[in-house]
């Protein structure tokens, strides 16, 4: 008998969440939240007998408001214990931006918040408020974008991401073809990256006639992708190792990385790290596994796309060595894994063949942020950067040339 735990997350399980009437505002930051953090636990209030918050505001993303709303500690205590009841006893808030639901399914996020929290791989979901999310905090920090280099780090990213591709369940269902992918008459095809990505093709702006144009050429790009899949251009066929979809996280750059306390403090050398953990699991959706991968080092370069910091082949190699290891083992349940050479060569290949999707993902992404964002960050040129990233791709297949600079950083050894 199996002893995981159970996969689904139904609709009355999320409907037991509590479901606080009320928002955030960032106008009126701490009043808003420790309203909600209030009605959670009245005791905390200092006419209850609480002692009350405060809070730390953290600024690593660029769409939500997040928080860590911490219950006073008790005064004349060690700064040990001072730190070990903030832990235990710290709650993060995560406010959603604004119109930030054309983007993301928060009915979906919660779901998958539930099952990820039931495989110990996310913090207890506490609660839903009105324009966001209420959880227990992870302790650790925020992993920086240079760190993700880091060999101890880059090996436990790895061992992370394998756990949660070998052990969370998820549809195998494929992306729906060209023909299919916008007819309501053949119902609501199962959730993918490539149903998420045609949602927001969907949503693009065209008022004018060159954002239409805009658009259309990126629906034909996207329809040309899916007959890939289909019919095997640019070597995209049946690229999952029989293994089907996994349950990706989508957007495993370094700020949702995190870091916990090691032993001899959190300044220590980075030899000591032994794992990471994952948070924001709004883009987590069922995806191809080299997506997922080339995703990440994608990443590498952070918001400025600094190509010279990507990972080179040989970077590649050893952290999709570890990461197929850590998959092998958390799928079959075993205590040790044999992986080959050719295993981790196919990998190799088919997250070469992906490399260029993440940077049409976000890069339709980023020009509805363009829209509806009130962050100070330049969402149109960052589309504009990452959708070039795919193009360069695409050049790669049809013209056999490495132009670009991040090409050319793939290519090295």
């Amino acid at each position: 008998m199996s002893t995981k735990p159970s996969s689904i997350i139904t609709a009355s399980k999320i409907d037991e969440l509590p479901n606080i009437p009320l928002s955030y505002s960032v106008a009126n930051s701490q009043t808003s939240a420790s309203q909600l953090i209030y009605t959670l636990f009245p005791e905390w209030a200092p006419e209850r007998g609480g002692r009350g918050l405060k809070f730390v505001r953290f600024t690593d993303g660029i769409t939500n408001t997040l928080l860590k709303c911490i219950h006073n500690p008790p005064q004349g205590i060690s700064s040990s214990e001072v730190r070990r009841i903030e832990d235990g006893e710290s709650v993060l808030l995560r406010a959603y931006g604004r119109d930030t639901g054309i983007l993301i399914d928060r009915e979906r996020e919660c779901a998958s918040h539930l099952l990820l929290s039931r495989f110990n791989l996310a913090p207890e979901l506490l609660a839903r408020f009105a324009n966001g999310l209420l959880y227990r905090y992870v302790p650790g920090r925020v992993c920086s974008v240079q760190e993700l280099a880091d060999p101890a780090i880059s090996r436990a990213v790895a061992t992370r991401l394998g756990e949660w591709h070998g052990v969370l369940p998820t549809s195998t269902t494929p992306p729906p073809s060209p023909a299919s992918s916008s007819s309501a008459s053949s119902g609501e095809p199962d959730v993918t990256l490539w149903t998420v990505l045609q949602k927001w093709i969907s949503a693009i702006p065209s008022d004018t006639d060159e954002e239409k144009a805009r658009k259309e050429s990126l629906q034909e790009e996207y329809e040309k992708l899916l007959t890939s899949i289909d019919e095997g251009g640019y070597g995209l066929k049946g690229l999952d190792g029989g293994v089907g979809l996994v349950m990706g996280h989508c957007d495993l750059l370094s700020g949702n990385v995190i870091i916990p306390p090691q032993e001899g403090g959190l300044s220590g050398s980075h030899d000591v790290v032994r794992e990471v953990h994952f948070i924001d699991y709004e883009y987590s959706t069922p995806c191809e596994r080299a997506f997922e991968l080339a995703n990440h080092f994608s990443e590498w370069g952070g918001f400025e796309c600094d190509y010279s910091r990507l990972p080179t082949r040989s970077v590649r190699r050893e952290f999709i060595s570890t990461y197929l290891s850590s998959f092998e083992l958390h799928r079959s349940g075993a205590t040790a894994a044999t992986i080959s050479a050719g295993q981790i060569d196919d990998l190799m290949n088919e997250v070469e063949l992906f490399r260029g999707i993440p940077g049409f993902y976000w890069g339709v992404w980023a020009l509805i942020q363009a829209t509806i964002s009130q962050i100070d960050f330049d969402y149109a040129s960052y589309a504009n950067v990452r959708l070039a990233e795919y193009w360069a791709w695409k050049e790669t297949f049809e013209e056999r040339a490495v132009s670009t600079p991040r090409e050319q950083r793939w290519s090295q050894e």
